[in-house]
């Protein structure tokens, strides 16, 4: 809790940064809110949402932190130091613009925005601004696959990867999962949902993305093939329209040092914290974190350049 007039320091004994949430959804209750409650070296100052009444609701649920109730997001940029987005794509990113222009720090979601000039504004915003960013790219912070990444990241000698996000968010053989009620999952399907996943793994390992190929399968399933800077091959098959027996998450990378599967992971509220650390280090230190804005700005060309490809 933070008492009135008083600033909770962090175990530096530096005044803790203030975060403030944009977004009320599935998201924000699940993994968001409960990250930045959680989080020891910052304060959950408050949170805006589209429906006042949906962050109403969501402050009381941390009441005893002294979440705030914003009416105006600038007038939560101008109390915060830090803005986490927890809002759809092209929602996010003229506000995550308006943030970098008042100075606060951005832990921005996934995709950071579905056109390219949106995203590259973002991008752009942070770097005129000086402010640091980190795109919240759950495999890129989790455990134990943040760590197997970098593991990964380390070899060298790759001749190909797979990769596959089925997720059964709109299942033809059962009832939609939570996040079924957002208009733009149903209107940019798993091409741009999970798509950022499963190249934030493959860049890192295989070098940047050359060329890419799109084709369209059932549903919304979309199969990318992959050329990458190191010569290696992928392909990446994604889908939120997966039957419920067919859904799942895997990973397989294979080459001179033989063949390495992407291990399990939990814990998500957890890989946001790791996130908010990293922005507070990338802030802090004036270093750009490798998973920042530009780096969400590239997501979003690949995937903006598949997507024209389909159409």
């Amino acid at each position: 809790m933070n008492p009135a007039g008083e600033r909770p320091e962090d175990v530096s004994g530096r005044p803790r940064p203030r975060v403030g949430l944009l977004g009320t959804g599935p998201w924000a209750h699940r993994t968001h809110a409960p990250a930045l409650a959680a989080h020891a070296d910052s304060e959950f100052a408050g949170v805006w949402g589209r429906r006042p009444e949906a962050a109403a609701e969501l402050a009381r649920e941390y009441r005893e932190y002294g979440v705030k109730v914003y009416e105006d997001p600038d007038a939560l940029f101008a109390d915060c130091d830090v803005v986490a987005f927890a809002l759809p794509p092209d929602v996010q990113a003229p506000l995550a613009v308006r943030a970098a222009a008042a100075g606060c720090h951005l832990l921005l979601d996934k995709p950071v925005a579905t056109t390219v000039e949106d995203a590259r504004a973002v991008a752009a915003a942070a770097t005129r601004h000086g402010v640091a960013s980190v795109v919240f790219l759950t495999l890129r912070f989790a455990e134990p696959t943040a760590g197997w990444v970098t593991e990964q990241a380390g070899r060298t000698g790759w001749f190909t990867a797979s990769a596959h996000w089925l997720g059964a968010v709109f299942p033809p053989d059962g009832a939609p999962s939570a996040y079924a009620d957002s208009p733009w999952r149903k209107a940019k399907g798993g091409l741009w949902d999970v798509g950022p996943h499963a190249l934030s793994v493959l860049i890192p390992v295989l070098g940047e993305v050359t060329s890419v190929t799109a084709a369209r399968g059932p549903s919304d399933l979309v199969q990318l093939s992959l050329r990458h800077a190191s010569g290696a091959a992928s392909t990446a098959v994604l889908s939120l329209g997966a039957p419920r027996a067919a859904a799942g998450v895997g990973l397989e990378l294979r080459g001179a040092e033989g063949v390495f599967a992407l291990p399990d992971w939990s814990d998500v509220p957890g890989a946001y914290g790791r996130a908010l650390d990293a922005l507070l280090t990338a802030a802090r230190t004036g270093t750009p974190d490798p998973r920042d804005a530009r780096f969400g700005a590239r997501l979003t060309e690949i995937l903006a350049e598949a997507e024209d490809q389909l159409r």
